[in-house]
């Protein structure tokens, strides 16, 4: 297919002072078929009136209560595959600077095979634009999905090639339409943290792939929106993934 649509979404929760660099960078990409929507996530600063007006080209989808982060994309997700036709979602945190090509080289990686069902590339710290936050996740043999590979090490080209991955962060994550198809998108039982790491495994059961591109890169702020230390972060950062082991893995694999 020459230049699948895809639509990039931004979940936003009185996020407005954030949106700016965000949009602006995903607009300056040089796809040549996508759409920008922002998903105001029932905020109370104005979000959907302050993108309009700044910008016009890019649509609002507004719901009018808080989703949580699992429910907000759910309801883009919905929208851009079913109303959009979109080939590819790109799922996109409101508070990143993407590189120009980022479009271009996630999907270049997902036309290679569709059983491809999400492609990250390289997420840099926002203030230590050399230092990597993350590309990809290691598989760890007692809590399944591993650490953050590359983390806090900088770019030094030594993760240059395209490779499988066993999980990945949704920072930013191409996901293919057959993927919403079959298994669905986030379940809102994680309504914070590990909702890509359910979503990953269900797409896994399904024959789905992770894969990793280093032409796609973002910086990111990291939480800038509940707090990269807040207790209501560590709270479901302990608890979501315990809930998926005890879901998906035999009971073996966690003892």
């Amino acid at each position: 297919m020459t230049n699948p649509k895809v639509i990039v979404l931004i979940l936003s929760y009185n996020g407005k002072h954030l949106l700016e660099e965000a949009i602006s960078s995903y607009l300056s990409n040089d796809y040549k078929n996508f759409k920008v929507i922002i998903i105001d996530n029932g905020s109370t600063d104005g979000t959907k009136e302050w993108v309009e007006k700044n910008f016009p080209e890019v649509k609002v989808l507004r719901t009018d209560v808080n989703l949580n982060y699992s429910g907000g994309f759910n309801y883009g997700l919905n929208y851009a595959f079913n109303k959009e036709k979109a080939d590819y979602v790109l799922i996109s945190n409101n508070d990143i600077k993407a590189d120009s090509k980022v479009i271009t080289e996630l999907v270049k990686v997902a036309e290679t095979d569709e059983l491809i069902g999400f492609v990250v590339g390289k997420v840099y710290y926002y203030d230590k634009p050399n230092i990597f936050q993350t590309v990809g996740k290691e598989e760890d043999p007692v809590r399944w999905n591993g650490g953050h590979i590359g983390q806090g090490e900088e770019d030094r080209g030594q993760y240059d090639e395209v490779k499988e991955r066993a999980f990945a962060d949704d920072v930013f994550i191409l996901v293919r339409r057959d993927v919403f198809k079959k298994v669905g998108g986030y379940d809102t039982e994680f309504a914070f943290q590990s909702e890509e790491y359910d979503w990953q495994v269900r797409a896994k059961k399904a024959g789905f792939k992770i894969f990793y591109t280093p032409g796609a890169r973002i910086w990111h702020k990291v939480s800038a929106t509940i707090g990269q230390a807040s207790a209501f972060k560590l709270y479901y950062d302990a608890r979501n993934p315990l809930i998926i082991m005890l879901k998906y893995r035999e009971f073996k694999a966690v003892l």
